[in-house]
């Protein structure tokens, strides 16, 4: 029997990179899965035909809209009825160092990155029975030795990930309800790779012992494990996936 067969997840940022790929990964599992996603409709739609039209939901919205979280979760409770695990994936990855931040730099990345992962949790909560899980996303980057003075706000909105994860283990831990984070380090993905030139991404390759990016099915296959009956004792725990750099 599949591990996820009765199980619904919900996955914001479902249409692309890490997103897609858990969406893909855990529906083989078994899964029902609602993804939310921003703007592509054709990519969003690709994932829903992978995995089939009465097993999969593609939920138009903005992850940072607290109104759009809930009618994310009311979509998928009127299809499915239920809701199993939530993979608050969607994010942004802005370059700004302490100088070149401004009030809507800083807004917009807490918006989408914190705010919206953490009333996304507290909208779903009461949808949510024992065995439950809920997956956050941080970035390996929190724990490297070496890091670039650009990444100082998107590792701000990181850092709290990292702690909503540490006390909510806590709060959800009496309701039989795990929470956990996976810490990707570079992956090929759309998000990471835009904009950047090819001499940066190279040197960011030989970061790795493995002389390479992680992808996309590599971070999926953590989340799978979190939302996986196996992990039903491990709460509060972040898991960096990053091939040996950090």
């Amino acid at each position: 029997m599949a591990a996820l067969a009765g199980k619904v997840a919900i996955i914001t940022g479902g249409s692309k990179g890490i997103g897609k790929a858990t969406a893909l990964r855990l529906a083989r599992d078994g899964a029902k899965v609602a993804i939310q996603y921003l703007s592509d409709d054709q990519s969003a739609q690709e994932v829903v035909n992978a995995i089939g039209e009465e097993n999969a939901l593609a939920v138009k919205g903005n992850a940072g809209s607290v109104a759009d979280s809930d009618e994310l979760i009311r979509r998928t409770v009127d299809k499915f009825g239920q809701v199993d695990i939530l993979i608050a994936n969607a994010g942004s990855l802005p370059v700004r160092d302490l100088a070149s931040t401004s009030e809507q730099d800083f807004n917009d990345c807490m918006d989408l990155n914190v705010k919206g992962p953490y009333f996304l949790v507290q909208k779903v909560v009461p949808h949510l029975r024992p065995g439950a899980r809920i997956i956050l996303v941080s970035t390996t980057l929190c724990h490297a030795s070496t890091i670039a003075p650009s990444y100082l706000l998107y590792l701000t909105t990181k850092g709290a990930i990292e702690q909503m994860v540490r006390v909510l283990a806590k709060d959800l831990g009496p309701k039989e309800i795990t929470i956990n984070a996976v810490a990707p380090g570079p992956t090929d993905t759309v998000l990471f790779t835009r904009g950047k030139p090819e001499a940066m991404l190279n040197g960011i390759k030989n970061l790795s012992p493995r002389g390479r990016f992680g992808k996309p099915e590599e971070i999926a296959e953590a989340m799978a494990f979190f939302s996986s009956p196996a992990s039903g004792w491990v709460s509060g725990q972040i898991l960096r996936v990053n091939g040996g750099m950090a």
